[in-house]
């Protein structure tokens, strides 16, 4: 429409004021390290602790003990402290394999070609449930770990059947059903088709690649199983008069149940292996795994395009020996992707201040914080009292801030750092020993009487005096950033002209502004016109824009200086 008036009249305009401005993807924390069971090196996220239970496991027994791995604690303070969502990544020792289980139809193929096989998504010996069953109905290797199925309703009229996935130490009479999959057919033409409706996905992880490879042509949709092949498929079950044709109907699935067996890769659970206080720095035996191997999802984490998350942890994974140069390449990736922040476990059980100073020391880096000393806290699953690495708290820690403050706020203090699961720390620092840590970049836990055990510092490994030494600021930059770079993401391969900078201008600006008025800057500047994209700029199909910040600054060293007058004296105005 015309935008003016050459002759005398009314011209009506619309400037559409009204557009919402996207919020920020959320991101939650990485977590590395050993489980019970699950996906083997495929970050697998899970939005609350039951959830991570039914996928990776509580506690198993090693020797005459009953042990929790690190990994499982860390998730659990995670989502008690507000956390939303945690991508998990599963390490082990060794060749790990899933579970297969054939249904056997009524035909006379069943014997040599079963009906169906599932696997299991999650690997390990322990998901093996094979074996027989008792009076009740209970399987003797069956267990809370480890799962079994049933059929039920296999209708040949309909060409239909049910699945049901129980827990494996379930009997007869009380059934514990995971999932129920109903009017599931063999018929590959149909919408109902079990592969369809279940999935039938194979992932693993390829390290010539580095990245995750999938095969198969329907999603997994079942949390347990997925179907490895259909083997009396049932093509255009009816005739044309609606009819089940009789070559099929001996295909379906009986009624019955079975187990799961064949897998391989097991847990080092031998008597003297190594967990909680008595883990060594830098050898081979971590967590009773002799060999484990983080080199894997290290790098695929370092994948930012597949991979989102604001913290990186490694509870366990001790920044010394045979372990530095894994920390290293941690600490190499997370300042390449500019995006998370690691949170790095650099001292054992029963070092001393000196120690952690000294491992503080060999690191620099804004992109990484540590913190000291061990604390004594609940395991959650077994209810034993434990030592941890601090890292395994200090998820929750971060999870706390963000959830009732912003991840520009300092995570440490009594109003956001107090550690409620924590019995105790390690050791009671005196101040003397606070300032040592401090001056050293080792984030001090503290014990006061009255608050308890509190996250008394937020310094990052970054040894140079400046705003990036501490975590709110590299949090903050960290949010800034990535949103930012989203905005810039969708205005790649547009047109370079004013209308493009501008579309960028107002989704930043007001974000920036958003950011000031919870107290996350005291000014900023966003620059993206003429003067920074000049005719030999956009020539080079290059679009530039600066971004210029003044971060909060916390309040760590409050002085309060108590005057003590005269009667009579007159107070300073």
């Amino acid at each position: 429409m015309a935008e003016t008036l050459i002759s005398p009249g009314v011209l009506a305009r619309e400037n559409d004021q009204s557009q919402i401005t996207s919020q920020p993807i959320t991101v939650g924390a990485a977590l590395i390290g050993p489980s019970v069971k699950g996906p083997v090196e495929i970050p697998t996220i899970v939005t609350s602790y039951s959830q991570y239970q039914n996928t990776f496991g509580t506690t198993f027994l090693s020797g005459s003990g009953v042990y929790t791995y690190f990994t499982s604690i860390a998730a659990y303070n995670y989502f008690n402290n507000g956390g939303q969502s945690l991508l998990v990544a599963r390490v082990v020792s060794g060749s790990y394999t899933p579970a297969s289980s054939s249904a056997i139809s009524s035909s006379a193929l069943a014997l040599t070609q079963p009906a169906f096989v599932l696997e299991t998504l999650s690997k390990g010996a322990i998901m093996n449930s094979t074996g027989s069953e008792d009076t009740s109905g209970a399987l003797v290797s069956g267990s809370v770990d480890n799962i079994r199925w049933q059929i039920v309703n296999s209708n040949t009229s309909s060409g239909t059947f049910d699945l049901l996935i129980r827990q494996g130490n379930d009997n007869t009479n009380n059934q514990i059903v995971l999932e129920t999959w109903t009017n599931l057919s063999l018929d590959p033409t149909v919408g109902n088709f079990i592969s369809a409706v279940i999935g039938d996905t194979v992932q693993n992880y390829s390290s010539t690649l580095n990245q995750i490879t999938i095969s198969g042509s329907y999603t997994n949709q079942s949390r347990y199983v997925r179907v490895q092949s259909v083997n009396n498929a049932t093509p255009f079950y009816f005739d044309n008069n609606g009819n089940a044709k009789s070559a099929f109907t001996a295909s379906l699935p009986i009624n019955a149940s079975g187990s799961f067996g064949s897998a391989v890769g097991s847990m080092e659970t031998a008597a003297g292996n190594k967990y909680y206080s008595e883990i060594l720095a830098g050898v081979s035996n971590l967590q009773g795994l002799v060999g484990a191997n983080y080199t894997n999802m290290v790098n695929l984490l370092a994948n930012q395009d597949d991979y989102r998350f604001n913290v990186l942890l490694t509870p366990g994974l001790i920044d010394s020996g045979s372990f530095s140069s894994t920390v290293t390449s941690i600490i190499s990736n997370t300042q390449n992707r500019g995006d998370s922040i690691f949170v790095v476990d650099q001292n054992p059980y029963n070092s001393t201040v000196g120690n952690a100073v000294t491992a503080a020391s060999t690191r620099n880096t804004s992109y990484a914080a540590t913190y000291w000393p061990w604390v004594q806290t609940v395991d959650p699953d077994s209810g034993a009292r434990v030592f941890v690495p601090a890292s395994t708290m200090i998820g929750g820690v971060y999870a706390f801030n963000d959830s009732v403050s912003e991840p520009w706020f300092a995570p440490a203090g009594i109003n956001r750092g107090g550690l409620s699961n924590v019995i105790r720390a390690e050791q009671k620092l005196p101040q003397s020993s606070r300032d040592t840590l401090y001056s050293g970049n080792v984030n001090p836990i503290a014990t006061f009487p009255g608050t308890g055990v509190v996250v008394y510092g937020q310094k990052t490994l970054q040894k140079q005096a400046s705003a990036l030494d501490r975590v709110n600021v590299r949090r903050l930059l960290i949010a800034l950033k990535s949103y930012i770079s989203q905005v810039a993401n969708n205005l790649v391969f547009e047109q370079n002209t004013i209308a493009t900078r501008n579309q960028f201008l107002s989704q930043v600006n007001p974000f920036l502004e958003s950011v000031q008025q919870r107290q996350g800057l005291y000014a900023f500047k966003v620059i993206m016109d003429d003067s920074n994209n000049t005719a030999d700029v956009i020539d080079r199909n290059q679009l530039v824009g600066q971004i210029y910040i003044q971060p909060t600054k916390t309040a760590e060293f409050i002085y309060l200086d108590f005057n003590i007058l005269p009667t009579g004296a007159t107070f300073p105005a």
